[in-house]
């Protein structure tokens, strides 16, 4: 069974002014699609056509590891983001980001210093060890911590594809304006 280009979880122009409907059609329409698409071309056939994205994920490597983890990650991401969100995040989640940061605002800072960072594409992460400590970590490319042992519970896309339409270079500026979109339930909820 071919994997599917999910839906956006909110109208293609939902996240403006912070990132534009065009960017979203250039993100998901066009990126994400062909990422998508080259992921189906290479399992047609194969006893991965029937596995779940995230097995694939952690089934492959190579080009089959590429396509498929940036379809997941482009997914997962997708959901980090809302346009009612922002703010600050609440519940355990609250507490664990406070006990491990001091409060949401270094989080930010550390996110995006280790986010400004990292030289060419790739991803942010905010992650939950097994042992419930959280972290922060970048990954290049279409690396992912799905493949390890911690749980991803934020991304932000670090691809140029994500905000060039919108910042051109200025992944600061990005950066600012994912923080005005993060969906801090979709966070909570994923923690353990």
């Amino acid at each position: 069974m071919p994997v599917e280009l999910p839906d956006l979880p909110y109208p293609r122009d939902a996240l403006q002014p912070h990132l534009t409907a065009a960017t979203l059609d250039l993100h998901h329409g066009h990126h994400q699609r062909a990422d998508v698409d080259a992921l189906n071309a290479r399992i047609a056939g194969t006893e991965l056509a029937d596995l779940a994205l995230e097995e694939i994920v952690r089934a492959s490597q190579g080009g089959l590891f590429e396509a498929a983890a940036q379809a997941w990650n482009h997914a997962f991401y997708w959901q980090c983001l809302h346009p009612r969100a922002g703010g600050e995040p609440h519940g355990a989640l609250a507490d664990r980001i406070a006990r491990q940061f001091g409060d949401t605002q270094k989080l930010r800072e550390e996110f995006n210093r280790a986010a400004l960072a990292l030289s060419g594409s790739g991803w942010a992460w905010l992650v939950q060890h097994p042992d419930g400590r959280l972290a922060i970590v970048t990954t290049r490319n279409a690396n992912t911590p799905l493949t390890g042992d911690s749980t991803p519970l934020l991304a932000c896309d670090l691809w140029e594809h994500a905000y060039y339409a919108d910042f051109q270079d200025d992944r600061g500026r990005y950066l600012q304006a994912f923080w005005k979109l993060v969906n801090w339930d979709f966070v909570g909820a994923r923690l353990r």
